[in-house]
């Protein structure tokens, strides 16, 4: 069995307050993939980039032990571009410039080799673009996890809301939640939410944690306080494939799993967000992800006196 994940493998240029890069890679794919490499060995990536993809980015995936054969390259052209700014508190960013390049026509193929996949992380695409991979799955994976934003509800809902009947979990931010359920209580979007089709929901809240339902449960994760955020711009895609992989690991689907895995899912992003682009994904140890979980663990933890 195996785990796939299918976004986008781009160039980021990103300006913060603490500095600004040039052209870095970027993507939700990548962050996802090496995010989820640090807890399943078995992680596939589908995506396209262009001829001006370097090598040396394509090995740091296999590096992890992530199977780039579902990983197009379009010769001739340009991968997806993207370069932002940051606001002074981290929570808003101007786009300065978006480039679809070959992201624009993007036919995700599946390989032979791809369809033991029994965990499918659809990053953020267009809704047809994931509605197309689940279709060329031969066999239904055992869950599958969709991350979408509040753009493709203002221009494609209807395809989003056909994609969402078809997904175990969702994961959007607490603006996307109210947007899509028309609700502005998160416990009353979240009924309407799962009502369209998923039986579990993710509601991110960036530096205020998540929000995990099920049914009539409810989980609260919190966010580790950090003393410097210098680039928050993979941090969602790393949850997302941070938590799936977790899941991946241990292999059973349950409530209390899902809770560990948001919890995984959130130490990841912690260390993503620390440098730019990334830089501090690429070569964290064991040890350091397993302190920073029992950091998450003891922000959360207390005892009443009777």
């Amino acid at each position: 069995m195996s785990l796939v994940i299918i976004g986008s493998v781009a160039f980021d240029a990103i300006e913060t307050p603490f500095g600004k890069t040039d052209k870095i890679v970027g993507g939700a794919a990548t962050y996802a993939s090496l995010a989820a490499s640090y807890f399943y060995k078995k992680v596939k990536i589908v995506g396209v980039v262009g001829e001006d993809f370097h090598q040396e980015d394509i090995q740091n995936f296999n590096n992890h032990g992530i199977n780039t054969e579902g990983l197009q390259i379009k010769k001739g052209e340009k991968s997806f571009f993207w370069s932002g700014k940051y606001h002074n508190d981290m929570n808003s960013r101007d786009t300065l410039i978006t480039e679809l390049n070959v992201l624009g026509d993007f036919d995700p193929i599946i390989p032979e080799s791809y369809q033991d996949c029994e965990f499918l992380m659809l990053g953020n695409l267009t809704p047809q673009v994931q509605q197309t991979v689940i279709d060329r799955m031969k066999k239904r994976p055992k869950l599958i996890v969709l991350d979408t934003m509040n753009f493709w509800m203002d221009i494609a809902l209807d395809d989003l809301l056909s994609v969402i009947k078809n997904i175990d979990v969702l994961t959007i931010n607490d603006a996307e939640a109210r947007q899509l359920s028309g609700e502005y209580s998160l416990v009353k979007a979240a009924k309407k939410i799962m009502a369209m089709g998923p039986k579990y929901l993710i509601i991110k809240k960036g530096e205020h944690g998540a929000l995990l339902f099920n049914e009539d449960l409810i989980f609260s994760a919190p966010a580790l306080p950090l003393a410097d955020v210098f680039d928050p711009t993979g941090a969602g895609d790393t949850f997302a494939g941070g938590f799936i992989g977790y899941l991946a690991q241990v292999d059973t689907i349950n409530f209390n799993n899902m809770k560990n895995a948001i919890i995984f899912g959130s130490a990841l992003a912690s260390f993503c967000v620390e440098k730019f682009g990334t830089e501090r994904l690429i070569n964290l140890k064991q040890d350091e992800i397993k302190a920073r979980v029992e950091q998450f663990v003891k922000l959360s933890s207390f005892t009443i006196e009777k």
